[in-house]
C-alpha cells in the first residue's frame, strides 16, 4: 500500500510540474507564435521612451521588439479650440488634442507613466487607463494639481485596444470636455501588417448654446445628464477629418482604424459608407469578426477594424445613428486615390454631397404660421458672414457650395431669375417650404424644399448671403421683411 501511495505521489508531482511548465506557454493558432500566458512573468529587456502621437496618426507598430520599461510623459492642457466654424470651446486635453495622444505598447511592457498638469490650468486631473490592472486604472495614483506631476507604473497584462480618460469628480464633466484617448497593447509579435493605420475617436459634447450658435460655448451639465448632445463628433470637432484633413489611402492598400468612443454617454454605430470591414476586433479584444458592415462601440469602449480599399473615391465614415452624422457632426472622410476598376464599381462620384447639414430641424411644408420676432442689428457684412454659416449648415447639400444646385434635382441659386424676381416669395419658401414644379433659368424643377425652422434673424441673414453672392441682385433682407411675410399668412 505504501508503495502505491509513493508511486501516486511521484507521478502526481510530475504531472503537476509538467502542467505548470506547459501552462506558461500556449500556441496561438492564428499567427503560430509561441506566447506566454502569464504576462506578469515576461522578462523586461532594456528601456525606451514611448512615441506619442496626436490623432489621426499612430506611433510605429511594435513588431517583434522585446518587452521593455516604457517611459511615458503626458501633459494635461486646458485650451480653447474650434468646435465648428464660429463656435469656440475650452477643451480639457491629454497632450493638447482631443482625443488625447495615442499610446502604443506591447504585452509585458513595464510602463512608467508621468502625468503633468500644466501650471496655467485651472483644475486638478488624473488618468484612468482601462489597460491597467490596479485601483482606478491608475486614477488613485495620478491625481495631480496644476503645476505638479505624478508618476506611477504598471504592467501591461492583456493585449487589446483600451480607452483612457480622466476620472476626477465630476467624472462625466471631465470626459465630456475631451479628456479621453486610446492605449493599444499589442500581442507578442505584434499585429498583422497593414499599409495605413489611423486613430479616430468619437465623443459627444454638451454646450449652453444650440448647434452652431456662435461664440465661446461652455459646458452644460443638465444637457449632459439628459444625454441631449449638441455635437457628436470624431476627433473633437466638426470636420476634423474632412476636406484637406481627410485620411488617405491608395487603391489596393489595407487600412486599419483604431476607433474609440469617449462618450461620455452615447454608443457609436461605426460604419464606413461604401466599404465592408474584413476584420473587426470586437470591443478592441482578441475575438475577430469578419465581413462586418457596422460595429457597435460602447461609451468607454473601442474596436479595431481592417479593410482593403479596392476602388478610388471619397468614402464617408459615420456614426450610423444617422442624424448624429449629418446634423451633429459625426462624419469623416477617407480619400482613396488610384485607377478605377469598372468591374467592381462603375458609378459616378459627386464630391461634397455628404457635407454636414447642421442642427436645424427641417419639416415638410405646411400652412403653420410663425409669428416670433427676433430683432437684432447687424452690419451687412456681419449678416453675410452669419448667413454663410447658416447656408453651410442647412442648404449646402442640395444647392451646393457655389449655389449651382444639382441638375434635374435642385434648382440653382446662382444668377437665379426665379430668386431675383420676388424677394417676398423667397422669404415665404424659406419659412414655409415649397413643393411642385417651378421654372428657374429656363429649366423645370419639381422637387421639395423643406421648411426651415429658423429665427427671423437667421432667415434674413441666410437670404442676404444668397442675394449678395453668385451674381444675384444684392438685396439686404431685413427681419422686418421676414416678419411682414409671416404676418401675411
Amino acid at each position: 500500500m505504501k508503495f502505491f501511495k509513493r508511486i501516486i505521489q511521484v507521478f502526481g508531482f510530475t504531472a503537476m510540474a509538467i502542467l505548470a511548465i506547459t501552462s506558461c506557454k500556449r500556441e496561438n493558432k492564428n499567427n503560430q507564435a509561441t506566447v506566454i500566458d502569464d504576462a506578469s512573468k515576461i522578462h523586461i529587456s532594456g528601456e525606451m521612451e514611448a512615441e506619442l502621437t496626436a490623432p489621426p496618426f499612430v506611433p510605429a507598430p511594435v513588431g517583434n521588439r522585446s518587452a521593455k520599461k516604457l517611459k511615458i510623459h503626458m501633459e494635461i492642457l486646458e485650451k480653447e479650440g474650434t468646435m465648428t466654424d464660429g463656435v469656440k470651446y475650452v477643451y480639457w486635453t491629454f497632450g493638447g488634442s482631443v482625443p488625447g495622444s495615442f499610446i502604443r505598447t506591447r504585452v509585458g511592457d513595464e510602463v512608467e507613466f508621468t502625468l503633468a498638469n500644466h501650471p496655467e490650468n485651472k483644475l486638478p486631473h488624473n488618468i484612468d487607463l482601462h489597460a491597467v490592472t490596479g485601483p482606478g486604472g491608475g486614477a488613485t495614483s495620478s491625481f495631480v494639481a496644476p503645476g505638479h506631476e505624478k508618476m506611477f507604473s504598471f504592467k501591461t497584462l492583456n493585449p487589446g485596444l483600451y480607452v483612457y480618460h480622466c476620472a476626477t469628480a465630476p467624472v462625466g464633466m471631465h470626459i465630456a470636455n475631451g479628456m479621453y484617448g486610446l492605449i493599444l497593447v499589442e500581442p507578442e509579435g505584434g499585429l498583422p501588417k497593414v499599409d495605413k493605420e489611423y486613430y479616430i475617436m468619437q465623443g459627444d459634447f454638451y454646450t449652453k448654446g444650440e448647434y452652431g450658435e456662435p461664440g465661446v460655448q461652455s459646458f452644460d451639465m443638465q444637457k449632459a445628464i439628459d444625454e441631449d448632445a449638441d455635437y457628436v463628433v470624431f476627433n473633437g470637432k466638426v470636420g476634423a477629418l474632412t476636406g484637406d484633413n481627410a485620411i488617405t489611402a491608395n487603391v489596393g492598400e489595407t487600412v486599419r482604424l483604431f476607433v474609440g468612443n469617449g462618450g461620455p454617454n452615447l454608443t457609436s454605430s461605426f460604419h464606413v459608407i461604401g466599404e465592408i470591414f474584413d476584420n473587426v476586433h470586437i470591443e478592441g479584444g482578441s475575438v475577430l469578426n469578419k465581413n462586418v458592415q457596422t460595429t457597435s462601440i460602447p461609451a468607454g469602449g473601442a474596436a479595431i477594424v481592417d479593410f482593403k480599399v479596392d476602388v478610388p473615391g471619397t468614402f464617408i465614415l459615420v456614426d450610423h445613428a444617422i442624424f448624429r452624422a449629418f446634423n451633429k457632426g459625426a462624419l469623416a472622410m477617407l480619400k482613396v486615390n488610384g485607377e478605377e476598376n469598372k468591374a467592381l464599381y462603375s458609378g459616378v462620384v459627386q464630391e461634397g454631397i455628404y457635407n454636414p447639414e447642421g442642427g436645424t430641424i427641417q419639416t415638410m411644408p405646411t400652412d403653420t404660421k410663425e409669428t416670433v420676432e427676433n430683432k437684432s442689428k447687424k452690419t451687412l457684412q456681419e449678416k453675410i458672414s452669419s448667413g454663410k454659416q447658416i447656408y453651410t449648415n442647412t442648404c449646402f447639400a442640395c444647392h451646393q457650395a457655389n449655389g449651382e444646385g444639382i441638375s434635374n434635382a435642385f434648382p440653382p441659386l446662382a444668377k437665379s431669375d426665379y430668386l431675383n424676381a420676388d424677394v417676398k416669395r423667397s422669404i415665404d419658401i424659406v419659412l414655409n417650404g415649397k413643393s411642385g414644379e417651378i421654372m428657374v433659368n429656363g429649366a423645370k424643377y419639381n422637387s421639395v424644399m423643406t421648411k426651415q425652422t429658423l429665427t427671423n434673424s437667421e432667415v434674413a441673414d441666410v437670404l442676404t448671403y444668397v442675394y449678395n453672392s453668385w451674381g444675384n441682385n444684392k438685396t439686404n433682407v431685413t427681419e422686418m421683411m421676414v416678419l411682414e411675410v409671416k404676418n401675411a399668412h
